[in-house]
């Protein structure tokens, strides 16, 4: 198949490229910043290009994921996030569908669903989020684009019939939290593997398998996480004694964990339930935090990318960023 590929020369897309060429797809990588597996360099908020790529290359499905993120709004303005992840997809989903394009997948977000309460952990117990979450109440500009490009999605499959997967991926990013210095970068990291984290490489995986399952779904969204060894009876304890939930699913991870100088978190406040996309396409992460607590064990290397210097190829160039 002629994949389009948006955010071709970003994090995630240096990896899905060679991805979908491995399952036999022939890759068009369309970014703002020049790369390996960038052929078309511009953005997706002009028409006219989208357009013209688009029939120029035969485009039979599209994988779309470009964007400003979180990172971005201290960088640009709101209007760039409404330009390149409002508009930019709508251009691309029009002109998919007017090309006869066979599917479309879009790379959306779990922060979507966190509200300010959320964020601030205000609940008594850990909030539980999966597709049925709600209401949703973006807290910055970021998630508000993100949202509306999900219902763009929504609104041009049911015109239409073309075929979308919408994957609301939780973190895979290789930088350290802008947020959060309580700990190091991988303890941080390994941490999350047990609620809001997945590695680059599953994420890949997911969108492939979007990809081959987009027709038999018409339209899906899905959470895309690592999958959680807690169960939704676990919250109260989870948010009061995280210790003793993990230590119940794995007894000797404080003690592995002690031994790298490593903490275990003592408070989640919210879990991400990834069991639909499991049940609906089959796809499941390899790696959970099971993964990282063997490797720990074994010292061997952690099985996620970490890189508290990275920062995205568009920013290292100067172009708005679509990655």
């Amino acid at each position: 198949m002629r994949v389009l590929l948006t955010g071709s020369t970003g994090w995630l897309g240096r990896y899905l490229a060679p991805m979908l060429r491995a399952a036999g797809h022939e890759v068009t990588g369309l970014d703002v910043a020049p790369g390996p597996d960038t052929q078309v360099v511009g953005t997706v908020a002009d028409r006219a290009l989208v357009e013209r790529t688009m029939l120029s290359h035969g485009i039979e499905g599209v994988i779309h994921a470009g964007a400003l993120h979180k990172p971005d709004i201290v960088r640009y303005p709101r209007q760039s996030f409404v330009d390149v992840n409002v508009t930019g997809t709508l251009n691309l989903l029009e002109e998919a569908a007017a090309a006869g394009v066979e599917r479309f997948v879009f790379t959306s977000t779990t922060s979507l669903m966190i509200t300010q309460a959320i964020r601030d952990e205000t609940a008594s117990e850990a909030v539980w989020l999966d597709e049925t979450s709600g209401p949703l109440q973006p807290r910055n500009v970021y998630g508000i684009t993100k949202r509306s490009a999900e219902e763009m999605c929504r609104l041009v499959q049911s015109e239409t019939g073309m075929p979308v997967v919408v994957l609301r991926t939780a973190r895979f990013f290789p930088e350290d939290d802008d947020t959060h210095r309580a700990l190091s970068g991988e303890n941080m990291k390994a941490n999350e593997f047990l609620n809001r984290r997945l590695t680059v490489e599953d994420c890949a995986a997911a969108h492939v398998a979007a990809l081959d399952k987009a027709p038999a779904v018409g339209f899906g969204l899905y959470v895309v996480s690592a999958p959680t060894p807690f169960a939704r009876v676990d919250v109260a304890q989870l948010k009061s004694d995280a210790p003793g939930v993990i230590a119940r699913y794995f007894p000797d991870a404080a003690q592995v964990y002690a031994d790298c100088g490593w903490q275990l978190p003592s408070s989640i406040g919210r879990v991400y339930d990834a069991s639909l996309i499991e049940r609906d396409l089959g796809f499941r992460c390899r790696t959970d935090f099971a993964t990282i607590l063997a490797a720990l064990r074994d010292g061997k290397t952690l099985p996620f990318e970490h890189d508290p210097n990275y920062t995205s190829p568009a920013q290292q160039n100067s172009f708005l960023a679509c990655d």
